[in-house]
């Protein structure tokens, strides 16, 4: 059977290829080491959104060590940066995350066990994130250099994911214009490279002023900030029944006032509004502003609003899920030793309803292409303007909850270890591929065209408003 030249040229291609693919698993494998102590730094940091200083920092000197030109404070945050490598088409992009959450300190224990002295732990494993998206993009540097492959590399440092929407403001500055494609990935509790979707989400600050007095000696002389937000908390949970079913709305009291015999003058609460689509989250939040301003007006109260965060719904780009899906295939899952099987058995202990089995770490989800997800990420502005895909590894027990103190245990110890070299590995490989297959890039883009539609214009849903570098500020 006579062979053409492009036939050809695939095969010597796929022949090439696995070897090299071979080299670079060992090559990351043979940094475990350095690399588990990197996330295990940032873990031990776990800094929130726009005060991550030293984790950006430490992120910052391991790239810039291994070639990469550093850029950093872009887009008006000071701890997000670029770390490039290479010149030219193709240009991908490799997305890192590095912030915790509040309110969730918790030691690497299978029990819980908050850290004393400490508010803050990364409960959606951010530190492993950001760690293992490095530790991909310098194993492919040093591929690039060894095989002179041509094209850009670019690292985004990625801070405040978590409420802060980050990325938006990056979009916004055109910081991905150039870009063909970009990977991500994030912690999860198995490995799974599937096309789904995510939840749009707007956030923000609604602050009532009132007036203080004596609550007993004086109350016809007070008005009360918390009565404000009191009432529009009640006005937005009988919202929640005229909303579409899917939506998720959120909030927490941040400030109710100091002692309960003196009148608040001041008080705020912190909304999300969530659904699939983007507009519906535009229309709902509209409502949730009316709530407060009948609150306010009610109560005899003023009302300011904040709008602190704002992301699109995550748009799935088969061409490079379907990708990341064969390169996780190739890398496989891991197996716990004895002693991360004793600690998983112990955390899964704290769970309620169904245990799933340990050996999910070891094993590889069916690919789907989903519908939305119960979350929210900047991803999401992302990858309206450039193909995106990623993937989530078993840097948790099986049955962990993201955003809890169980994940924290878990990330700081060698399961979340060994998760994050699954998926520093997954993305070194699908990273490869964009680079030698250009067609891929191609086909990825004109699969973003053709979902986003020709009308489409990028808008970013908090406005023009400043990165909200204080949003974690008390």
């Amino acid at each position: 059977m006579r062979l053409t030249f492009i036939t050809l040229l695939a095969c010597l291609s796929a022949a090439y290829a696995q070897p090299a693919k071979e080299d670079i698993i060992k090559v990351i494998d043979s940094k475990y080491d350095v690399y588990a102590s990197m996330a295990h730094k940032i873990w031990e940091f776990a800094e929130v959104g726009y005060q991550e200083e030293k984790s950006s920092a430490i992120l910052q000197k391991e790239l810039a060590k291994e070639g990469f030109k550093i850029e950093a404070g872009v887009a008006g945050m000071p701890t997000a940066f670029i770390a490039s490598y290479g010149q030219g088409k193709p240009v991908i992009g490799v997305l890192g995350e590095f912030d915790a959450l509040p309110g969730i300190s918790q030691e690497a224990v299978p029990e819980l066990k908050p850290i004393a002295g400490k508010e803050a732990g990364h409960a959606c494993g951010h530190h492993l994130f950001g760690t293992a998206s490095a530790a991909a993009a310098i194993a492919v540097k040093n591929w690039m250099i060894k095989n002179k492959i041509a094209g850009t590399l670019r690292f985004y440092g990625t801070p405040a994911e978590e409420g802060g929407s980050g990325k938006v403001y990056m979009v916004r500055d055109g910081l991905f214009k150039d870009v063909d494609a970009v990977l991500h990935w994030h912690p999860s509790a198995a490995n799974d490279a599937s096309a789904g979707s995510s939840l749009a989400n707007k956030s923000g600050k609604f602050r009532f002023y009132g007036v203080a007095s004596h609550a007993a000696g004086s109350p016809e002389r007070g008005r009360s900030a918390l009565d404000g937000v009191e009432a529009m908390n009640n006005m937005v949970n009988m919202l929640r029944e005229h909303v579409p079913q899917e939506t998720r709305i959120h909030y927490v009291i941040t400030s109710g006032g100091e002692a309960p015999n003196v009148v608040p003058a001041y008080a705020e609460v912190y909304y999300y509004v969530r659904h699939p689509r983007r507009d519906e989250v535009k229309s709902i939040w509209e409502r949730v502003e009316k709530a407060a301003q009948g609150a306010a007006l009610g109560t005899g109260t003023r009302v300011e609003v904040e709008v602190t965060g704002g992301v699109y719904d995550l748009l799935p780009n088969e061409t490079l899920a379907r990708l990341m899906d064969a390169n996780l295939r190739t890398v496989g899952g891991y197996t716990y030793t004895e002693q991360e099987k004793e600690f998983g058995q112990k955390i899964q202990q704290s769970f309620t309803g169904k245990i799933p089995s340990l050996e999910i770490t070891n094993q590889i989800s069916a690919f789907q292409m989903r519908g939305g997800l119960g979350g929210s990420t900047d991803v999401g502005d992302v990858s309206w303007v450039v193909p995106t895909a990623g993937l989530g590894t078993a840097t948790w027990v099986p049955g962990t909850a993201a955003h809890s103190w169980q994940a924290v245990a878990a990330g700081g110890m060698s399961i979340g270890h060994k998760g994050m070299m699954v998926a520093a590995k997954t993305i070194a490989l699908t990273l490869t591929d964009l680079f030698t297959n250009p067609e891929q890039i191609q086909k990825a883009i004109k699969e973003l065209k053709e979902r986003t539609g020709s009308d489409f214009k990028y808008e970013a849903l908090l406005g023009d408003r400043k990165p909200a570098l204080n949003y974690r500020m008390k």
